[in-house]
């Protein structure tokens, strides 16, 4: 009996608590059972509704002792669990970084602190023997120091090449870490723990040098397989081939290797190297990739194809890949290169003069491809259309790459060959009857019936233009440069033939395009996008059957602020349906900017010059600036090629190549258009330079030819009465009459024309003081032309009746009425020059 009365009480007490657990609403002790209850649902949906939490408590029963409120409260506290927690592994991760950074920084800060103390000390013993100067003291202390050269003599046992690798190493390593190479900081890049690294360029070394430091969360044996690895991630590799490797200590490797790079442009040769490269790991765990040329005839598989290529030097370069604590790896990257600026041009040498460009194109974007890579091992990159494959997407990147820089340099080993080229062609047109479209061998049987394929390139010299800027224009004005009936016979030559030039079918095109993006890189330094241009077909019977162009694009190089950047818009034409393995005929802009070295003035007039290799159009201002103005242009150029693959059938290759020598002329002409539009200092309606030595202003000239006009014909150019002062140039540059203007020497030549002009005669300003006036009437213009410049010369002004003009472009232009009048200089009151205006004009 006093048994069960304990109990009864041990009962009480108990139901007592859980009572006051429940109602005081503090605390509940939940067991096991009910915690792994609620985490499933927790899982399902993190923030029940009351009436899930309700519809809980009834479905388990092991939960029905606990109230609804109670649960509500667990769900809460569960939710703020799961924010801390995931706060503090993000506060550890940027702890990690910081401390990798703070690492990687105190380092720098040594290594400069070295290199001042090298400096003092350099500068004292400057100081002593200035003081004690002599001939002979001179010639004793010459302290020039020379690369000794490696060649395959020396290296023709493992021993040797062992001894060469270590050298090598040595070498390396006081660049990356030491005082070996003055490094100055990279324009536009600042270190801090948001950056991709510190990067660094070379000063007053011999040869281009760059660095770059940086952390990047990947193992050091992952990172150093992907930077072996270069055509992968550097857009300029060709090939890589890997002829002798043997084993070395520390588990290293010794390879010999042969690789090709591409010509950034149709004006320079390609280049090669022949290497050595090490792979070693040292004492402090690190990894390191070397690698140093050797001299010697090395050589690709096909050494006839080496002829299309000039040996370059590369000096000790390489990869030191050291492992953080906590995971992850600091990298310092070295790329050290002699690139023979001798063989190229010498207006192109300052690219390959330039430390700059090879810290943006090779030292910059290794690093960035491996954090790519690391971010998109870790799940962090989302890309657009559904596609979830970022290494899909990269490919399609490469792909595009890859073929438009095979379309630039055109090797004969790929199968491409000149067609009709003497040297005097300003667009050159190369042939490929052997090389296939199709990723896959899948897909070359539907495009067996394609005799090949031709390729319209040229490269010029831009004046002033921002590359980034006119990129920018190019993506998104396309309608500005592009004929859509072009595009379309190359996407639809590429889908097995359902129709070829010439005998398409009529298409409409709205002038539109949508921009789909598909992926970009970490930076936004480069995107991967689709374009689709709407078009609908005349015929009924293809009424409701979609004429739309896809176009797979990547482009890169838009940001203003990245110094030595190369700006690309490329793209090809893809089926709809986006297939990973579909052909791809890429074509489209590079634009290169050129760190100039020098300003003399012999420079500066061969800057107003273009390279189109025969062509002498000028793309900057025509004007000899004085030595006062010379800063104005501050060397600022940049090197455009243009290239435009097309697909052709045996039968119509010299239509094709008509069509293709045409079709990129105009593009070259409305890309020069469009870079005197938005060139800062150029020739612009909105600012006044002078069109040509001698000649006045441009607003001057537009007043002259408006009062000139109303001299002469006694009536206004314009129809409204308020058109005065700076407006006057802009109403006359968007007059929609053609109004040129020419000189009176002989022959006569154009030295102005509004906007309507220079779209008649298909040119550009400054090409315009080319063009003779007698070039663009045919027979029966200049006899009428003659017939009347007597009454023009007498009285001041004449009309022509209609007739037909040529545009630079061999294109017949209609005019049903052409007026022309002396233009007087107001202040001489002198005949300046005679003013053509051609009425309701149209090309035949």
């Amino acid at each position: 009996m006093a048994m069960v009365m304990a109990q009864q009480q041990r009962e009480s007490s108990s139901g007592s608590i859980n009572k006051h657990q429940l109602d005081g609403g503090k605390y509940v002790r939940y067991t096991a059972e009910q915690v792994e209850a609620l985490e499933r649902v927790y899982t399902e949906c993190p923030k029940p509704s009351s009436l899930r939490r309700q519809q809980l408590i009834r479905e388990c029963p092991i939960l029905s002792n606990i109230e609804p409120k109670q649960i509500k409260v667990w769900f809460q506290n569960r939710r703020c669990r799961e924010k801390q927690r995931k706060e503090a592994s993000r506060l550890s991760t940027v702890n990690r970084k910081l401390t990798a950074m703070n690492k990687l920084l105190m380092e720098e800060n040594d290594r400069l602190q070295k290199q001042v103390s090298q400096l003092v000390c350099e500068n004292g013993y400057m100081r002593q023997q200035l003081q004690a100067a002599t001939a002979a003291t001179d010639g004793s202390c010459d302290s020039a120091v020379t690369t000794p050269q490696h060649s395959l003599r020396d290296a023709n046992n493992p021993a040797g090449l062992l001894s060469i690798a270590e050298e090598t190493l040595a070498e390396f390593l006081s660049k990356a870490t030491g005082t070996a190479v003055d490094w100055v900081q990279m324009p536009g890049m600042k270190p801090g723990p948001d950056s991709v690294g510190i990067f660094a360029i070379s000063q007053s070394c011999s040869g281009v040098a760059a660095r770059a430091c940086g952390l990047v969360s990947l193992e050091p044996t992952k990172i150093a397989e992907i930077l072996k690895d270069r055509p992968s991630w550097f857009r300029d590799c060709r090939s890589l081939e890997v002829f002798t490797m043997f084993p070395a200590g520390n588990a290293g490797t010794i390879e010999l290797v042969y690789t090709q790079a591409y010509a950034p442009t149709t004006l320079a040769p390609a280049r090669d190297f022949w290497t050595l490269r090490y792979t070693t790991s040292l004492d402090n765990g690190s990894l390191v990739v070397c690698e140093r040329s050797l001299s010697g005839s090395g050589a690709g598989r096909n050494p006839a194809a080496v002829a299309q290529f000039v040996r370059a030097e590369m000096l000790p370069s390489g990869y030191l890949i050291r492992p953080c604590d906590g995971g992850g790896s600091i990298i310092h990257i070295v790329d050290h290169l002699n690139l023979e600026a001798w063989s190229v041009p010498e207006v192109l040498r300052p690219l390959y003069e330039s430390s700059k460009v090879v810290a943006q194109r090779m030292t910059i974007a290794a690093l960035r491809y491996i954090r790519q890579v690391a971010q998109e091992t870790s799940g962090e990159v989302v890309y657009g259309l559904g596609r979830q494959q970022p290494a899909v997407l990269r490919t399609f990147s490469q792909r595009l790459s890859r073929g438009f820089n095979d379309a630039i340099n055109g090797f004969n080993d790929d199968g491409w060959s000149l067609m009709n080229c003497d040297g005097a062609e300003d667009v050159i047109i190369a042939v490929n009857s052997t090389k296939g479209l199709s990723a896959t061998s899948n897909n070359a049987n539907s495009l067996s019936f394609l005799g090949g394929i031709l390729c319209a390139k040229a490269s010029m010299l831009l004046q002033n233009v921002p590359p980034a800027v006119l990129v920018r224009f190019l993506r998104e004005h396309r309608s500005e440069w592009a004929d859509f009936n072009v595009d379309a016979y190359s996407a639809a030559s590429l889908k097995a033939g359902s129709f070829a030039y010439p005998g398409m079918r009529p298409t409409r095109f709205t002038g539109s395009q949508i921009i789909m993006p598909l992926g970009h890189t970490i930076e936004h330094e480069e995107l991967l996008e689709v374009i689709r241009l709407e078009g609908h077909s005349f015929a009924q019977d293809d009424a409701f059957v979609s004429r739309d162009i896809h176009l797979l694009q990547i482009c890169s190089g838009v940001d203003e602020n990245a110094v030595g950047a190369c700006s690309e818009l490329v793209f090809a034409p893809i089926d709809e349906l986006f297939p990973d393995d579909g052909p791809l005929l890429p074509s489209g802009f590079r634009i290169i900017p050129l760190d100039t070295k020098t300003t003399d003035a012999q420079d500066t007039l061969t800057t107003h010059r273009t390279l189109d290799l025969t062509s002498s159009l000028e793309v900057g201002p025509a004007t000899n600036h004085a030595a006062g103005d010379s800063s104005s242009c501050q060397n600022t150029r940049s090197v455009l090629t243009i290239a435009f693959q097309f697909p052709f059938e045996s039968n119509l290759q010299d239509n094709v190549a008509t069509m293709a020598r045409q079709y990129v002329r105009s593009v070259i002409s409305s890309v020069q258009r469009v870079a005197m539009a938005i060139t800062p200092s150029g020739l612009s309606p909105t600012v006044g330079p002078k069109l040509s030595p001698g000649s006045p202003e441009a607003l001057t000239l537009a007043h002259w030819i408006c009062q000139s006009y109303s001299f002469h014909l006694g009536t206004e150019l314009f129809r409204s009465d308020s058109v005065v002062g700076d407006s006057l140039l802009k109403h006359l540059w968007h007059h929609q009459d053609a109004i040129l203007c020419c000189s009176l020497k002989s022959p006569p030549v154009f030295i102005f024309a509004n906007q309507a002009g220079l779209d008649m005669l298909e040119t550009t300003l400054v090409a315009l003081q080319d063009i003779s006036l007698d070039k663009i009437f045919d027979e029966s213009g200049r006899k009428s032309l003659c017939a009347e410049f007597a009454k023009l010369m007498q009285q001041g002004f004449t009309y022509l009746p209609a007739g037909i003009c040529m545009s630079t472009m061999g294109r017949h232009v209609s005019y049903e009425q052409a007026v022309a009048w002396k233009v007087l200089a107001a202040e001489e009151n002198t005949v300046h020059c005679l003013a053509f205006s051609f009425v309701n004009w149209s090309f035949v």
